[in-house]
This record gives structure tokens, C-alpha cells and sequence, in this order.
């Protein structure tokens, strides 16, 4: 009688083809992870039971299908390669995270590995592939992602995604333009009106800002009381006009916070993209720097 032996440093276990098959028919019955046997070419020879939550049943198909029709064309390349990568009898590869089509046409998203399957004399007649559904932990992951992104209150961007995109301009050679709105005296607003109401503020402005920024600008909060604007594409002028229209609305804004009246005003410093970050950031500071010392409402732009 045929039998397999699987075993570690401590001890082995000797199973007979049967007990593999019984083994099998344990595990692939109680998982949701979808066990595929294809061959050499990628035809899909056996699924387990779970296959059936994407809609797809094996026995309801005259012909066998391949294991490119479960992914979408632009996830295609790296399964072929991992499965052939197996063939060639390769190590074992990292898991492949890619989204399996569903009968409705929705997507499950999985993790794939793949391992060469070989007859008594070695021979790579097949593939052993598992299919682990990753929708929950791939959400949760996005939901963190979004997380350390995303300034809480405000529901903009925060410091950390304004650097990395900023950064991202620089690299594509953007000739964009960067304006930050810096709030004056608003410590002061939340030592007289409260907490709360400052916070309301931040709410309000934040979506002025979404308002009347360009569609394809980027809006983000960079600081306690400090708002960017990243214009991708649009010269001075354009940037301007986006500023001195946001800054003159600010006073309507205090209206509907409090009935008491605030004197909310900021300072605005413009400048190019240019050559780093860091020398984009000084200048930006110093044209900041100008505009506080001006007063209130001021603008102040570098060349």
C-alpha cells in the first residue's frame, strides 16, 4: 500500500492515499480558502466546496475553466506568472493579492499561492493553488490607511498625505502651485468662545475651502489652525484668485457659529512648486512669514 510520510525535527506522520484523501475532504470542507488543482497549463481540474461562494461551480461546466477567468484582465499577468513560476518548480512565491470575479460580475478579493504538485518521479504534472479571502482584512487595512491620512475633524487630508502628494508633484516635475492658509488669533477664539466652538470653524473653513477650490485641487489640514491648498495644474494668478475669494468670505463665516461676533481673518502665503521639498517648504514659510507681518487678510506670493 502506497504511503506518505510528513514530518518535522520531532516527529513524522505516515499517511496512506486514502488518509491524504480524507485529510483533504476534512480541511477543504471546513474553509472558506478555495483549494484548486490545475494542470500544467492552467485548467482547473479540481475545486474545493468554496469555490461555490463565488458563483462558480465546477460540475454545472461542460468545459474546465482556467484559472485566468476567476481575475480580471489586469491582475492576469501576475497569476500566470506564479503559476508558472510553480511549473518551472520555483520556490514557493509571497501570497498574490488579487480580486476574483464573482458570477454577478463583483469582486472578492483573495490571496493566492500556488505550489508545484509532482508524480513518483518528479515530474510537475500540476498546481496546487489556495485562495484565502482577504475582503474583511483588506477593509480594515484601507479603513487604518485612511486613518493615518485623514485629519479626524475636519475629514481632510492631513500633514503626512499633504507631504507624501506634495512630494509626488515634485517628482512628476508639476509646475502647480501651493498656498497655506495660516488662522489669526484663533487660540484666542477657543480661550473666549470655547472648545467646541473653534472646532465649528475648522468644520466651516474646511469646507469653504472644499468649496471654492478647483475641482482637482488638493485641500489639506497641515496644522492646529494651518490649511494647504495643492493646485496640480494653474498658474499665480488662478492660485490667487482662489485665495483672496476665500479669505474675503471668511468674516460670514463667524455668523453661524456664535451669536456673538468673531474676528476671524488669515494670512495667506503662495508659491511654486519647485525644485524640492524642502526649498518649496521655505519658501512657502517665508512668503507666510511676509503676510502675517502685513496683517490681516494679507497675501503675500514668492516668485
Amino acid at each position: 500500500m502506497g504511503m506518505i510520510i510528513i514530518g518535522g525535527s520531532y516527529m513524522s506522520l505516515e499517511l496512506t492515499g486514502i488518509e491524504i484523501s480524507n485529510l483533504y475532504k476534512l480541511i477543504s470542507e471546513d474553509t472558506t480558502d478555495i483549494i484548486l488543482k490545475t494542470d500544467r497549463h492552467g485548467f482547473i481540474q479540481h475545486a474545493s466546496l468554496a469555490m461555490d461562494m463565488l458563483g462558480v461551480s465546477q460540475s454545472d461546466m461542460l468545459v474546465c475553466p482556467h484559472i485566468l477567468d476567476l481575475v480580471r484582465d489586469r491582475f492576469k499577468p501576475a497569476i500566470d506568472a506564479a503559476h508558472r513560476a510553480a511549473i518551472d518548480g520555483q520556490p514557493t512565491r509571497p501570497w498574490v493579492e488579487a480580486p476574483l470575479v464573482t458570477e454577478d460580475g463583483s469582486e472578492q478579493w483573495h490571496a493566492i499561492r500556488m505550489r508545484s504538485l509532482t508524480d513518483d518521479h518528479g515530474e510537475v504534472y500540476g498546481v496546487l493553488s489556495v485562495m484565502r479571502n482577504i475582503e474583511e482584512a483588506r477593509s480594515l487595512r484601507e479603513s487604518l490607511f485612511a486613518a493615518e491620512l485623514t485629519d479626524s475633524l475636519t475629514g481632510l487630508t492631513n500633514r503626512r498625505a499633504f507631504i507624501s502628494m506634495l512630494q509626488h508633484l515634485l517628482d512628476q516635475q508639476s509646475d502647480g502651485w501651493l498656498a497655506v492658509f495660516d488662522i489669526r488669533y484663533f487660540k484666542a477664539i477657543n480661550m473666549r468662545y470655547g472648545l467646541s466652538a473653534g472646532d465649528q470653524f475648522l468644520e466651516a473653513f474646511a469646507s469653504l475651502l472644499r468649496t471654492l477650490s478647483d475641482s482637482d485641487s488638493i485641500v489639506s489640514r497641515i496644522g492646529a489652525q494651518r490649511f494647504s491648498i495643492l493646485l496640480p495644474e494653474g498658474g499665480q494668478d488662478r492660485m490667487r484668485s482662489i485665495c483672496k475669494e476665500i479669505i474675503s468670505t471668511l468674516a460670514g463665516l463667524s455668523k453661524s457659529i456664535s451669536p456673538a461676533r468673531l474676528s476671524i481673518t488669515a494670512s495667506v502665503g503662495i508659491t511654486p512648486i519647485e525644485q524640492s521639498l524642502d526649498s518649496t517648504m521655505k519658501a512657502l514659510e517665508l512668503a507666510l512669514f511676509r503676510a502675517r507681518i502685513k496683517g490681516s487678510n494679507c497675501i503675500e506670493i514668492t516668485a
